[in-house]
């Protein structure tokens, strides 16, 4: 029996009383784990995974997005899925999320996705993390035809990735807001997607970047169906990332309500521009959303 049909199950109700997405009326801080995607501080993770991990957890981190699957070999951090996640469990740690590289797969025959979808669901079912993420769409393909072809592409993976008893989402930058003849990406994906095949992921910083919406006004829309957010602030002058708390998005007005997005989990992040180093901004950020926005979950 698969996940999904577990918790169907009558004997899996009582279990869903611990699941984050049960829980997301309440008011408590401690309803979703301070999470981290891991992109933010590849340089570390390159380096010393086990160590970046530690470093991370003293900050109060718990939960983690992934970027590092390595379709060749298997592995995430240079680990197979069930070291890795022996790891996760010494530290008491979880990835609930990961960044899959499927914008390389693009253009392929249908078989050849399909076999790469199934590595992915191995890979996030050895380490019981939940969801499987589309987070990029390579320049070539970000025109009307492409994100049609998109949204028929992540409709397939979705059904796949579902059946498994998985999660699937995608993951929004800028680009999908464009103006293409009246109609933009975004608006084409969530459309044209199954809402129960395709879930998507909230990056707040790109709609906030772009200045077209804002966060509630498209969860709003979409109620219920953005399961995950990304949190990441935007530097006053350059308008590139920055650490929570030292830019000009300022969560604690724009921060939407978890109950009506469908909110699961949510990572913070900074993909670079830190004012000393990864691991500093890592650690300011954390400091700042404890402070600050935890209380508003």
């Amino acid at each position: 029996m698969n996940r999904r049909n577990f918790l169907k199950s009558s004997g899996a109700l009582g279990a869903l009383s611990c699941l984050p997405f049960s829980c997301m009326t309440m008011e408590s801080s401690s309803t979703f784990k301070l999470g981290y995607q891991l992109y933010s501080i590849r340089d570390e993770m390159a380096k010393d995974p086990i160590a970046t991990l530690k470093a991370l957890k003293r900050m109060g981190f718990e939960d983690f997005e992934h970027y590092g699957f390595d379709a060749s070999k298997g592995t995430y951090y240079g680990h197979d899925a069930t070291e890795f996640k022996s790891i996760l469990d010494d530290l008491g740690l979880s990835i609930s999320s990961g960044h899959y590289p499927f914008a390389e797969l693009f253009n392929s025959p249908e078989g050849e996705v399909k076999r790469y979808v199934d590595s992915c669901i191995k890979g996030a079912m050895a380490m019981n993390s939940n969801y499987i993420v589309w987070p990029w769409l390579a320049p070539d393909n970000r025109n009307l035809e492409g994100y049609k072809k998109l949204s028929q592409l992540l409709n397939v993976i979705g059904e796949q990735i579902t059946n498994a008893g998985l999660g699937f989402a995608y993951h929004n930058h800028g680009y999908e807001f464009e103006d293409h003849q009246g109609n933009n990406g975004y608006r084409i994906i969530t459309k044209g997607t199954d809402h129960d095949l395709v879930k998507l992921q909230l990056d707040m910083y790109w709609i906030m970047h772009e200045g077209l919406s804002t966060p509630n006004t498209i969860i709003n829309e979409y109620p219920g169906r953005f399961v995950m957010w990304h949190i990441k602030d935007m530097h006053k002058t350059s308008r590139d990332y920055t650490e929570l708390g030292n830019g000009s998005i300022d969560y604690t007005t724009i921060m939407p309500d978890p109950g009506i997005s469908g909110l699961e989990y949510f990572y913070i992040e900074q993909g670079g521009n830190y004012t000393v180093n990864s691991m500093q901004s890592a650690k300011d950020s954390a400091k700042y959303f404890k402070e600050n926005l935890q209380n508003r979950l």
